[in-house]
């Protein structure tokens, strides 16, 4: 059994498009996360920050006489 150039070649293609195949699910997977952790911590902000405005009283004093 003899190893062509064309059977290397072949198959170093095919390799090449399985991790293009890779990458651009990892990259699609880490974009995913990122966005998602973003609205995470915004969602997160906002919340804190309404219940921070809604558990603070506000007490006026009037002096009389």
């Amino acid at each position: 059994m003899t190893v062509q150039k064309a059977d290397l070649e072949a198959k170093l293609r095919e390799i090449q498009q399985v991790v293009d195949e890779t990458t651009d699910a990892a990259r699609t997977t880490g974009i995913a996360v990122v966005v998602g952790a973003v609205v995470l911590l915004l969602l997160v902000f906002l919340l804190g920050r309404r219940k921070g405005r809604k558990g603070s009283a506000r007490v006026e004093v009037y002096r009389l006489g």
